[in-house]
């Protein structure tokens, strides 16, 4: 049987605990919150603080980093670097030895190349085509205030004079 908790040694000599996570296998730090059905790959690291979403998937050898936030159902390739306070919505897709520079925030369906850099603080967002469909799927005025109606006469009540 394999162990549930692994020790490693960080950069400042300092040991550092991770648990291994049900699903896949991946180090997970105590502090991070993963969903169950998220999956991670044996060789990824999930830092302190950091959250994972439901149904996503990290890639073998990927990092995210302390805080950073991973959305629902979003795919993070192999050797990806997510930075620190980074925030990635749900269903996206970043491809395979891509950098997220820290604070960045990449919105929901976005898309992420293979070996794209992001810098620090950047906004990703939905451009074209994608976009255009979700605007269309806002409403354009606010619903109508619903009104009581009498539901025998389906008429609106009488008011005491």
């Amino acid at each position: 049987m394999a162990r549930m908790i692994e020790e490693l040694e960080d950069e400042t000599g300092a040991v550092v605990k991770y648990k291994r996570h049900a699903n896949g296998r991946g180090l997970v730090s105590p502090s991070a919150r993963v969903a169950e059905s998220a999956f991670i790959e044996p060789t990824a690291y999930v830092e302190a603080e950091a959250r994972v979403g439901m149904e996503a998937y990290v890639g073998a050898g990927s990092w995210i980093d302390r805080g950073a936030t991973v959305g629902d159902r979003t795919f993070v390739g192999a050797n990806v670097h997510i930075g620190a306070g980074c925030v990635v919505g749900s269903g996206v897709k970043i491809g395979s030895g891509a950098k997220v520079g820290e604070n960045a925030m990449v919105g929901n369906g976005a898309r992420i190349e293979r070996d794209a850099q992001i810098a620090a603080g950047t906004v990703v967002e939905l451009k074209g085509a994608a976009a255009a469909r979700a605007a269309l799927a806002t409403p354009l005025r606010p619903p109508r205030p619903q009104q009581q109606r009498d539901l025998r006469t389906r008429r609106e009540p009488r008011r005491a004079a």
